[in-house]
């Protein structure tokens, strides 16, 4: 995958945050009282980030965009970060490790040792928060297009996938305007789709409590998007999901 350079990352945050921001809220409220760190893996350009340091958590905010990155640090300099793929990251004792806006489905590798890690290094009690593209997250078996556009920027958006492969393929043409001329690229990106019973299944193999939520506020996604909650048992036994 072709990180998110310096255009798509500015269409990103100016037309795409709609998911961080409604993530936001119910993270927070699932993770309860700050009492560690929280890993904010995926971080775009810090929405999610910058609420969870005004709840008064300490951040380590982790994306494989440097130009993601930059504008994360300018919207939540409350925050630590670190340049880095969500997958390789080590990742340190925590409260709670989050991943919104299907950061886990770019990459063609197992998510088992992402998984593990993240077991090992959340506290009893603790949690991880995320959400993934699984299949039937393109209706049919026709590609969809659609663009969106901004004052000073314009995409262009083709997505396939391929159920065999269980493989969604995202081919973005941008435009952005710089002065008075105008900028256009080329960006593919390509997820791996993972099935939620596969998934909870996974986790729970793991010693996580898990549940799968169709969304993360009052509004369902779309097929094939789906959330997962999965908590550490504390030491007690008497949590929740």
């Amino acid at each position: 995958m072709t990180a998110y350079g310096p255009d798509l990352a500015h269409i990103h945050a100016s037309g795409y945050t709609s998911l961080a921001k409604e993530a936001a809220p119910v993270v927070i409220s699932l993770i309860g009282e700050p009492s560690g760190l929280v890993v904010d893996v995926g971080c775009g350009n810090g929405v999610t980030t910058r609420a969870l340091v005004e709840a008064g958590h300490d951040v380590l905010a982790v994306d494989a965009s440097s130009a993601m990155l930059a504008m994360a640090r300018r919207t939540a300099p409350g925050a630590r970060f670190r340049l880095a793929s969500a997958l390789d990251i080590e990742l340190p004792d925590c409260q709670a490790i989050l991943a919104i806006g299907e950061v886990l489905n770019y990459t063609e590798r197992s998510l088992g040792p992402f998984f593990k890690r993240a077991r090992s290094a959340i506290q009893p009690g603790g949690l991880l928060v995320l959400d993934l593209a699984g299949p039937g997250r393109v209706p049919g078996r026709k590609p969809v297009r659609h663009w969106n556009a901004g004052e000073d920027w314009a995409v262009l958006v083709e997505t396939e996938e391929d159920p065999e492969r269980r493989l969604l393929t995202r081919r973005m043409t941008t435009f952005r305007r710089r002065g008075v001329s105008w900028r256009g690229g080329e960006e593919v990106h390509r997820q791996r789709l993972h099935p939620p019973g596969d998934v909870a299944a996974r986790l729970r193999a793991l010693g996580f409590r898990v549940r799968i939520r169709r969304g993360y506020g009052d509004e369902r996604f779309a097929p094939g998007h789906f959330v997962v909650v999965a908590r550490v048992p504390n030491h007690r036994g008497r949590d929740r999901v």
